[in-house]
C-alpha cells in the first residue's frame, strides 16, 4: 500500500490534532478505481456531519475525525476516532483488502481512542460516538449518561 506517507496526510492529521487549527476530519480515500494508493481526499472545519457527507458509498474510505463533548459545564474532553468506511457499493476485492490495510492507516493516524467500522452513515451517530469514546476514557463523569 502507497500513498500513507504523502506530506499531505501527515499536514491534515496535525491539523485535525492541533488545537489552534479549525479542521476537525479528514478523509483517505483511493487515488484511482483500481491499485491500493491512498491519498488524502478531504478535510473539513464541520465536524462528524460534513465528513459523513463526504463519504463515497462505493468505495472504501478512511476518515479520521476530532471529537468534543462536555464532561461538566466547565470542562470539555477532545478525543479522536477512526472510521473506515466500507460503503455498500464496494466492490469484492476491495473490500478484502480492509483488513490488511486498516491496520496500516491506524498505524499513521496513531493518536486515537477509538476505531469505527460503518458501512452505514446511521452508523456515524455523534451521541453513540461520545458515548463510546467515554466508556474508551475510562472515567465517566456524566453519571453514566453517556
Amino acid at each position: 500500500m502507497s500513498g500513507l506517507d504523502a506530506p499531505e496526510i501527515a499536514a491534515a492529521y496535525d491539523a485535525v490534532r492541533s488545537d489552534k487549527d479549525e479542521t476537525n476530519w479528514l478523509l483517505i480515500s483511493y487515488a484511482a478505481a483500481s491499485g491500493n494508493k491512498l491519498e488524502l481526499s478531504g478535510t473539513g472545519s464541520g465536524g462528524l456531519e460534513e465528513m459523513k457527507a463526504a463519504l463515497d458509498d462505493s468505495q472504501v474510505q478512511y476518515g479520521y475525525v476530532r471529537v468534543e463533548y462536555a464532561n461538566d459545564k466547565e470542562s470539555t474532553r477532545v478525543k479522536f476516532a477512526v472510521v473506515v468506511w466500507i460503503g455498500e457499493g464496494t466492490r469484492v476485492m476491495r473490500k478484502a483488502r480492509v483488513s490488511i490495510e486498516s491496520g496500516e492507516v491506524k498505524r499513521v493516524l496513531s493518536h486515537h481512542s477509538i476505531a469505527i467500522p460503518a458501512n452505514d452513515r446511521s452508523e456515524l451517530d455523534e451521541k453513540d460516538i461520545v458515548t463510546r469514546l467515554r466508556k474508551a476514557g475510562g472515567a465517566d463523569y456524566n453519571g453514566g449518561r453517556g
